[in-house]
């Protein structure tokens, strides 16, 4: 199997294009910068593509999607949002030095998105290809859910250009992840007065800790990890409040089912404490299984490719939960995702580009 393109693609070009959507801060929920963001990427679009890119707006703020017309066929998935505040920029300026980009969003994941656009434009024909680039995917994509379900469905096919898993693998795999909230509720007293008159919400949050630790399974790839938790308000008063949050990754749906269900079962240990529980494990699990197909593609394109499962959740949980073929991790070759340290490879961003191209191409003719 050869790729098939019509122009080489110019990495001089693509990095100004990612210089231009770095610049742009878009911190996710900031919806004045969201907005700027989403016109520099439908921009970048039209200029590379032709044909109109439209804003979906969302109370998230807009989403870009852009159709090349024809029977829909594969779907390109990113989002332009975001985790660094605004000022990030200032402090870590867009650069590129020994070989390397560096500056807020480069590998997570605006050097995806233009490798994705670049690879598109060798192509002489485009017809049947879609992308779609939210603007909520880094705070939960409640926003933008419904959307990608519906383009991956009419698709059928979906490359998702997240940035690449360590040494350049792409991700075939990846875990179902969600957050808990769990609130107690104590009554305050005089800690030296009247201790025993309250109900310490601290020590009760003590024993949720305890039980919720003990529901992982790393054997199998669940992890549960309180990670935030605060309580009390004076250092002479009973806590009457107290709140853990929960971190969960798993890799079955059973395990999914099982964990949500031992959240709702969790029971306060003192008299009279108060336990509540809000949030799921909001993305499904990425099996393996969803990305075989297309990652076999992947590796008659590029003989060299690797495939690695990894725990982090992406907007491909979502498409692969509903049974559409997808091959996540396509994006940037770099590391540092959501660290100062955050960085790009330069030397690798034609060979990206080119095989997301040649991936629509043997998608388009199956």
């Amino acid at each position: 199997m050869t790729m098939h393109k019509t122009v080489d693609v110019n990495v001089d070009a693509m990095i100004e294009d990612l210089r231009t959507l770095v610049e742009i801060e878009s911190p996710s929920r900031d919806l004045d910068a969201l907005m700027a963001s989403a016109k520099a990427v439908a921009a970048v679009i039209e200029s590379r593509l032709g044909r109109q890119a439209i804003l979906v707006e969302s109370e998230a703020g807009p989403h870009v999607h852009w159709s090349a017309g024809g029977d829909p066929k594969v779907l390109i998935l990113g989002h332009h949002d975001t985790v660094f505040p605004l000022g990030t920029l200032e402090r870590r300026p867009f650069t590129v030095e020994d070989g390397h980009a560096t500056g807020p969003g480069v590998f997570d994941m605006l050097g995806g998105l233009v490798q994705a656009v670049h690879g598109l434009a060798t192509l002489d024909d485009r017809s049947g290809v879609e992308i779609l680039v939210t603007a909520d995917e880094e705070v939960g994509s409640r926003s933008s859910r419904a959307l990608i379900e519906e383009r991956a469905l009419a698709c059928g096919a979906v490359l998702v250009l997240e940035g690449a898993a360590d040494g350049g693998a792409l991700k075939t795999g990846r875990k179902g992840c969600g957050t808990f909230q769990v609130s107690v509720a104590g009554r305050a007293s005089h800690a030296g007065l009247e201790p025993a008159a309250g109900v310490n919400a601290l020590i009760e949050a003590s024993h949720q800790v305890l039980d919720i630790a003990a529901l992982g399974r790393p054997d199998i790839g669940t992890t549960v990890t309180p990670t935030v938790a605060s309580a009390g308000t004076l250092d002479n008063v009973v806590p009457a409040e107290a709140t853990v949050i929960v971190d969960v990754r798993v890799e079955t749906a059973d395990e999914k089912e099982r964990i949500e269900s031992a959240f709702a079962a969790l029971a306060p240990h003192l008299d009279e404490a108060k336990i509540a529980v809000q949030g799921a494990i909001s993305r499904p699990p990425m099996p393996e299984s969803a990305s075989a197909e297309l990652f076999a593609v992947a590796k008659q394109l590029l003989p060299d490719l690797e495939g690695k499962a990894v725990g982090g959740g992406s907007d491909g949980n979502f498409t692969a939960a509903l049974g559409v073929p997808t091959l996540d991790g396509l994006g940037a070759v770099g590391g540092g995702a959501h660290a100062d340290h955050e960085y790009l490879v330069i030397e690798v961003m034609a060979e990206r580009a080119n095989l997301v191209a040649g991936l629509v191409n043997a998608i388009r003719n199956t």
